[in-house]
């Protein structure tokens, strides 16, 4: 199962972007119709049974045992989450809200129904904030502790409270037995190769991208 996290050398890949822009850098990444969602930081995940289908819906995730339908979600900061098992992907958009919402849950529960077997579940976590950048207000901070439990707890390099968005998302899928997570460690606020929209503003994003091999 092919999965490919971009950088700035792969150039920005917004949605919002025109067409010309985006489709031949999406080519060099994969040479095929994008399922690309307009993320919403929700709990919406969308089943895509042919390559290219529900590219632009509101959803923070997708689901898919169609090969050669390439899964894309856009990310500057959210982590983005990236779930296999044989004969089965899916890829999701994992903010602090979506965490709270249970979006990681709900990718589970719809590829357990596409008849993955829950046990083969495996994830990767790709370049995303770090606790060590990621200042956190309280209030919201104890809504995803409400949600995803207390190893979401941190501190800035700084000092002050923090998210830790990787372990939320690891406590989110250990909760659903999946044990065998893979994360990427790298910071979007501190690496030169990535966006970051709370380091830096940027408005630009990159993308992870999963499908199954024809």
């Amino acid at each position: 199962m092919p999965v490919r996290f971009t950088d700035r050398s792969h150039g920005d890949l917004a949605v919002d972007l025109d067409d010309e822009v985006l489709a031949p850098r999406r080519a060099r990444v994969v040479d095929a119709p994008w399922t690309w969602l307009r993320q919403v930081h929700g709990a919406q995940v969308v089943v895509v049974t042919r390559p290219g289908q529900h590219a632009g819906v509101a959803a923070d995730a997708a689901v898919t045992r169609v090969a050669g339908a390439p899964l894309a979600i856009h990310t500057a900061d959210c982590a983005p989450v990236v779930m296999s098992a044989p004969g089965v992907v899916g890829v999701a958009h994992a903010g602090w809200r979506g965490l709270a919402a249970g979006i990681l849950d709900r990718m589970v529960d719809t590829m357990i129904d596409l008849g993955a077997d829950p046990a083969a579940l495996a994830a990767a976590i790709g370049p995303c904030i770090r606790p060590r950048c990621y200042e956190f207000g309280t209030a919201e901070l104890a809504d995803v502790v409400a949600a995803v439990g207390p190893d979401v707890r941190s501190t800035t390099s700084w000092g002050t409270p923090a998210l830790d968005l990787p372990a939320g998302v690891q406590a989110a899928l250990a909760r659903r037995g999946v044990s065998r997570v893979d994360d990427a460690g790298t910071c979007t606020a501190c690496s030169p190769v990535h966006w970051s929209h709370r380091a830096r503003r940027d408005a630009s994003r990159q993308a992870t991208v999963a499908w199954l091999e024809p």
